[in-house]
């Protein structure tokens, strides 16, 4: 039995009638009738009364056409999925995000977005997260994976993913501020911090400087990329706060040289992927957007 079998068996329910069913298959009687009955044998039931004027259906028969007609919806269904599957989307899409976000929130995004439309070419960026929104306001990306900024654009659209956590770090190397930070009120204006050029984590850094009181801080330098941060505090250079995911995501001979404090005094920000209100009308940009939904 096969789907021409089925097919030709639902036409002889509609028509009720030998010739006229086998001249809609294209095939003689005799040949039309010999599928019938292979389907009857292989079931081991009659599926038609057949006298010379007509042709009826046995109960087991409309079982059958329920089944059958089950079958086909079925399998016109996935064709109508392998068609759309090849004439999914094509082309290029640039996302940009830091090497940090790379490894903790792309993947996950990416598998969801590839099995939907592999035939998109993805094109990544990384570089420092700050510079997110300033990539996609002059379209050197179509998306990228942010800290939400203050004061987001009205131009761009911001679809959170999560939550980012702040710590400090401090290097586990014995140093000239060491002693320091161990005292019970450290004295923060002596510690020589690293601190990123700008961005959601900087404005956080800014408000704890505030809340502690400390109006001029011991700035040891200001560094683009998180990442960049972590090693200069491995290596003794000060302290820093920036977010925790930067320091789960940091190689394992780095992480072994740091020691890692909890801030509870900063207020976490949001991650998330964000892009230009006006594209979201382009099909790739609006496919992928969607593909972020849960």
């Amino acid at each position: 039995m096969n789907i021409h079998d089925l097919k030709t068996f639902l036409t002889l329910c509609d028509t009720k009638h030998f010739g006229l069913a086998a001249k809609a298959m294209h095939i003689t009687p005799s040949t039309l009738s010999r599928q019938i009955q292979r389907i009857e044998s292989s079931l081991n039931q009659q599926l038609f009364i057949r006298d010379n004027r007509s042709v009826e259906i046995t109960p087991a028969g409309q079982q059958f056409r329920i089944f059958a007609k089950h079958v086909l919806t079925e399998l016109q269904h996935l064709q109508q999925t392998f068609e759309e599957n090849n004439q999914q989307l094509s082309g290029e899409l640039t996302l940009f995000c830091s090497v940090t976000a790379a490894y903790s929130h792309l993947p996950d995004i990416l598998d969801r977005f590839r099995a939907l439309y592999p035939l998109v070419e993805i094109k990544l960026i990384t570089g420092d997260a700050a510079d997110a929104v300033d990539k996609i306001q002059s379209n050197d990306a179509d998306l990228a994976i942010a800290g939400r900024p203050k004061q987001l654009p009205n131009s761009i659209e911001f679809f959170k993913l999560g939550e980012i956590e702040m710590v400090l770090l401090i290097p586990r190397l014995k140093c000239s501020f060491s002693e320091m930070l161990h005292q019970k009120q450290p004295d923060w204006h002596n510690i020589p911090f690293i601190l990123p050029e700008h961005g959601p984590s900087r404005h956080r850094i800014d408000q704890w400087f505030k809340h502690n009181k400390i109006t001029t801080p011991h700035i040891y330098a200001t560094v683009a990329g998180h990442e960049a941060i972590v090693s200069m505090v491995a290596v003794g250079c000060g302290i820093a706060l920036l977010p925790k995911v930067v320091m789960e995501n940091s190689p394992e001979r780095i992480r072994e040289r740091i020691i890692e404090w909890s801030s509870n005094l900063i207020e976490p920000f949001d991650i998330g992927v964000c892009v230009q209100k006006r594209r979201l009308s382009e099909k790739i940009i609006i496919s992928f957007w969607q593909s972020l939904q849960p």
